[in-house]
């Protein structure tokens, strides 16, 4: 499920995100064509291209100059990726595939940061958990890189809400953009101040080297999901945090 594992064990990483994704399809093209078929991709299929857009850094973050966010139609080859991003491109590319040649009613969602209670977070996937649950348990964080990088972030359930209106009225083989867009956006830096003020202590966290591929900004362009769908943010950013944060204080022996 990250980019550390995949590094790690490549061989591991494609079984699951691509051969996995490609026995799923077969299975359900032999066994029931007719029901819908929906990949959680990732912004990770952009790669390193999403840093050639200009930014313009700032105290606590780094802002897109000339874009609000990452459209469907952004460029994805001649970058890294990391092995998780190419594995998840592969499957992304195979579900487009299905739709397109057999008809089948598939989409593919590349999601940038998604979080909410019951998520386990840990340092390589799931940063919003957790910060969250390290935050609460008075763990230290680490911050690869400057703390500076922006991500567009989106409450589990409307992540779902956006699914099942696909399963609805979605057209087959259609690829979205999918996180809090533009209007809900932080920075680590500012996570860890809006943690500490809604906690009422301090954090500790410390910093260490950028990460492999790691995206300076990563924001979704989500017009075009919003137009076909009809899909809107109904959880502001504080309040899912709140939940978050409630579900992990009333949880701590899970951690």
């Amino acid at each position: 499920p990250g980019v550390g594992f995949s590094i790690l064990d490549p061989k591991e990483d494609f079984s699951i995100n691509a051969e996995g994704t490609l026995n799923l399809l077969e299975v359900v093209r032999k066994r029931s064509p007719k029901a819908a078929f929906l990949l959680c991709s990732t912004n990770k299929v952009y790669g390193e291209n999403v840093d050639r857009i200009p930014l313009i850094e700032g105290k606590t973050r780094y802002r897109y100059r000339g874009i609000v966010g990452v459209s469907e139609t952004f460029p994805i080859d001649l970058a890294g990726h990391t092995p998780y991003g190419a594995s998840k491109y592969t499957a992304d590319l195979y579900v487009q595939e299905y739709g397109h040649l057999y008809g089948m009613r598939t989409g593919v969602f590349r999601m940038s940061c998604i979080y909410g209670t019951r998520q386990f977070g840990f340092e390589d996937q799931g940063w919003v958990a957790h910060f969250a649950i390290q935050a609460v348990l008075g763990r230290p964080i680490t911050i690869y890189g400057d703390g500076k990088q922006v991500r567009d972030v989106l409450y589990v359930s409307d992540l779902v809400r956006a699914y099942e209106r696909f399963i609805e009225r979605g057209k087959r083989g259609t690829v979205y953009n999918i996180g809090g867009g533009p209007g809900q956006t932080t920075s680590l830096l500012e996570f860890i101040a809006l943690l500490e003020g809604k906690l009422g202590k301090r954090i500790r966290y410390h910093f260490s080297d950028w990460r492999t591929s790691d995206q300076k900004v990563y924001i979704s362009n989500i017009s075009k999901i919003q137009k076909e769908l009809r899909f809107r943010v109904t959880v502001p950013f504080e309040e899912g945090i709140e939940r978050l944060l409630s579900w992990v204080k009333q949880n701590r022996r899970l951690f």
